[in-house]
């Protein structure tokens, strides 16, 4: 226990919740060796109210879900640092994300962090090395969309619910949709999109069919996934064109560590980028349309539910 960080009222934190990292102030301590009523789990929890959000949102939390605030940890959540490399060359990574699927990141992100000695720390001093030499993909995630996020987690991971699959409009569609709106609305600022768009479209749908399965779906969803899987496989059609915008909304969040794994170059990174703040700024326009409502959420049977757990 001597290694578990300790927090004190009116601290500024960051805290897990559902996929992302909030700001957040610790309202209440507990420091009882009994499990706690709110989770469950035993250890230190804090009371915490989340940065701009409304105090029903205020909850207990253990201690495993918060982080200092601190010039390192703010990285993380500035870069909401939810994904893992899908090269073939991190695989092991991927590995260690499926285990994590759906919960916080917080072992993921302290992982990452350790410092091996020997051979395995000098060979990841080189890794990190030419990481920080990679462009850095910036863009913006809009307010509406983390709470998107938010309610998405909650419905699936609390709630026992599922997005019904397939989806209207699927990630697909919703791409070719983006791409009529950008010819026809030509936003100013915007790399020429008969040079990138095209490739840009292309890529996001790609990455999104390589990351659904690894890195994208809560544990309670991976029934759901096998059977459309199954499915959809024998018609020959890709995932992209069986899941939505709750889905695609959940790879937009890892796209920066997925773009820094496929070694872009900086002019295509710094066009990706300009690209996904217009597609984020049109889902938040279009969203009513786009996503579902937490009541849309189809109920998970206890046949299935059970299924989840096994």
């Amino acid at each position: 226990m001597s290694n578990v960080e300790t927090y004190v009222v009116n601290e500024q934190v960051l805290c897990y919740h559902g996929p992302l990292m909030y700001e957040a102030k610790v309202l209440k301590v507990h420091t009882g060796s009994e499990p706690h009523p709110a989770t469950g789990q035993e250890g230190p929890h804090y009371y915490v109210h989340y940065k701009g959000w409304k105090q029903t949102w205020d909850e207990w939390v253990p201690v495993s879900r918060l982080l200092k605030v601190n010039e390192e940890n703010m990285k993380i959540k500035n870069s909401l640092h939810l994904g893992t490399h899908l090269n073939s060359g991190a695989s092991k990574t991927a590995k260690g994300a499926d285990k994590n699927a759906g919960g916080s990141a917080t072992s993921y992100v302290r992982g990452a962090g350790r410092k091996d000695g020997g051979t395995r720390g000098q060979k990841r001093g080189r890794d990190e090395d030419e990481a920080s030499k990679r462009p850095e993909l910036k863009m913006t995630m809009p307010e509406l969309m983390k709470a998107q996020l938010v309610d998405d987690w909650e419905a699936v991971t609390k709630n026992n619910q599922l997005v019904s699959v397939p989806r209207q409009p699927n990630v697909k569609q919703i791409l070719e949709e983006f791409g009529a709106y950008i010819h026809k609305e030509k936003p100013p600022n915007l790399p020429d999109p008969d040079a990138h768009l095209g490739s840009v479209l292309s890529g996001l749908r790609t990455y999104f069919d390589r990351a659904l399965g690894k890195n994208l779906l809560y544990r309670f969803e991976r029934p759901q996934y096998a059977s459309i899987r199954e499915k959809f496989e024998a018609e020959q059609k890709e995932m992209s064109e069986a899941y939505g915008a709750e889905h695609f909304l959940r790879m937009m969040v890892s796209l920066p560590q997925m773009a820094a794994s496929a070694s872009l170059d900086p002019e295509a990174v710094s066009v990706l980028g300009k690209y996904c703040d217009i597609l984020l700024e049109w889902m938040v326009r279009e969203r009513s349309r786009l996503f579902l409502r937490m009541e849309q959420y189809d109920q998970a049977s206890i046949q299935y539910q059970n299924l989840s757990r096994s």
